[in-house]
């Protein structure tokens, strides 16, 4: 995040949230801050999670299977990203992760 001179009285706040998948799964968040104002009220934030057995088990216990309840879990993580997208990105965003979790991406 940039603050150039003459923004005065900027506000911000940056979130990265990340979702690991599997065993393998890492995310590695690197804030950069870079303010060249005085009253300049910024925010960074970021939260790493993942997926639970216990998800997975309460998913699959109403009737999913593995891959479906990790797929159910993956796109509740991105749904509230993708509601801000315009419709098409959006579209296109979710069958990215259909692709991914079927392992045709990647």
């Amino acid at each position: 995040m940039q603050v150039n001179k003459g923004a005065h009285g900027s506000r911000s706040s940056v979130k990265c949230d990340a979702l690991l998948v599997d065993t393998v799964s890492r995310s590695d968040t690197y804030p950069y801050v870079d303010i060249r104002e005085d009253d300049v009220t910024m925010g960074h934030e970021a939260t790493v999670s993942k997926v639970s057995e216990n998800q997975l088990f309460y998913l699959m216990s109403r009737g999913l299977t593995e891959d479906e309840a990790m797929a159910m879990v993956v796109r509740g993580f991105v749904e509230p990203i993708a509601k801000e997208l315009p419709m098409e990105y959006a579209l296109e965003l979710n069958r990215l992760i259909e692709l991914q979790m079927e392992g045709a991406v990647g």
